[in-house]
């Protein structure tokens, strides 16, 4: 049963959304183009109701530039070039620059080798990893991205967290990205950690299995949460240690456990956050004209399954972020408190439309 709950929340339009966020990094001391890229990443996560790494994120990265724990204008170098594979220095960039940078190189080298594998180190945070993923089907290719994290989630059985939530994103579609995509986005646990201090705020129980307390042993209560629990048990833990291994291990990243948590970083040194982003052309592969009418079947098939109960679809990934996207195009971002106050004071200052008021509905499963 779905609970729909009705309350008023700030809001922002898309457009207005960039050109504020752009101005809060040069602000900063981004350059300008490193602001733009950035802020699109966020608006883009937040019109597709990937609220935790969209514009929530901004504050944070501000922090990050004013504290030197995210550098300015970096120097993003390759350190490392095999042709198909190439490792990176972010030299303390926000992660989203960092990320984009890896996925502009994966691409060249997809072109050219069939596969493109860049890996990351000495970056941070670069928020949602289907900015990249996409990025890189919209040029027909299949993009694959992971990240190291800091750590929030015990292994299956275990009491101390070790892994972050450590996501794997996949994307591949053609032309028309809104219907022909898939674009998978998902963490290794069984929820963020930024729903549990929701929940925590609004005085509202966890789901059950989501986290465990200071003994290992499962808890609802927002407040007694210690780790997060692996997505799907001993599974999850395995896909946490995959992407372990390859934003860590691989690219010679510190590992989870060894990682500062964002917004506890030491001022004036990156968290030395890495990343590891694949880049694969079908051209190298089956072509791509049958590989984009097997990805069709694929979606349509999975898409016009018999659903279980009638008013909901059998949906594909990033279904549900499309028509978030839909949505918030034309009613605008909701905000949070925090998100909503830096726009506001920027927007006065500047004399331009900020965030506004509005009524905003929450879908509530009880």
């Amino acid at each position: 049963m779905t609970t729909y709950l009705h309350h008023e929340q700030p809001v922002i339009d898309e457009h207005e959304a960039r050109s504020l966020t752009r101005i809060a990094l040069m602000d900063a001391g981004a350059p300008a183009e490193h602001a733009r890229q950035v802020a699109d990443a966020l608006v883009d996560t937040s019109l597709r109701g990937i609220d935790t790494h969209g514009l929530r994120l901004l504050p944070q990265y501000l922090d990050e530039l004013a504290t030197g724990v995210a550098n300015a204008d970096p120097d993003i170098h390759v350190v490392k070039d095999r042709g198909a594979g190439l490792l990176i220095d972010a030299d303390g960039a926000l992660g989203v620059l960092a990320g984009l940078a890896a996925a502009r190189c994966a691409e060249q080298r997809a072109r050219g080798f069939g596969v493109g594998a860049v890996g990351v180190r000495n970056s941070n945070h670069f928020g949602a990893a289907s900015v990249y993923t996409r990025r890189l089907a919209r040029h027909g290719l299949v993009g694959i991205a992971v990240t190291s994290a800091a750590s929030r989630v015990a292994p299956y059985g275990g009491v101390e967290p070790l892994f972050g939530t450590n996501p794997i994103s996949v994307a591949a579609g053609g032309q028309d990205y809104r219907a022909d995509e898939f674009a998978l986005d998902m963490a290794t646990s069984q929820v963020c950690f930024g729903e549990v201090k929701h929940r925590g705020a609004q005085r509202r129980p966890l789901e059950s299995g989501w986290v465990t307390d200071a003994s290992g042993r499962p808890t609802t209560d927002p407040d007694e949460a210690y780790a997060l629990s692996p997505l799907g048990g001993y599974k999850g833990q395995g896909l946490a240690m995959v992407v372990t291994l390859l934003g860590g291990v691989l690219t010679g990243a510190p590992l989870d456990w060894q990682l500062s948590q964002v917004g506890e970083g030491t001022p004036g040194q990156g968290r030395g956050v890495g990343h590891f982003l694949l880049a694969l052309d079908p051209g190298a592969f089956t072509g791509q004209a049958e590989f984009s009418s097997g990805l069709a079947d694929l979606l349509d098939t999975v898409r016009g399954a018999t659903p279980a109960h009638r008013s909901q679809p059998v949906l594909a990934p990033g279904d549900p972020q499309r028509t978030h996207e839909r949505e918030r195009s034309v009613r605008g971002i909701p905000l949070d408190a925090r998100t909503a106050d830096v726009l506001s004071t920027l927007a006065r200052s500047h004399g331009v439309s900020g965030p506004r008021a509005a009524v905003v509905t929450d879908e509530v499963a009880s």
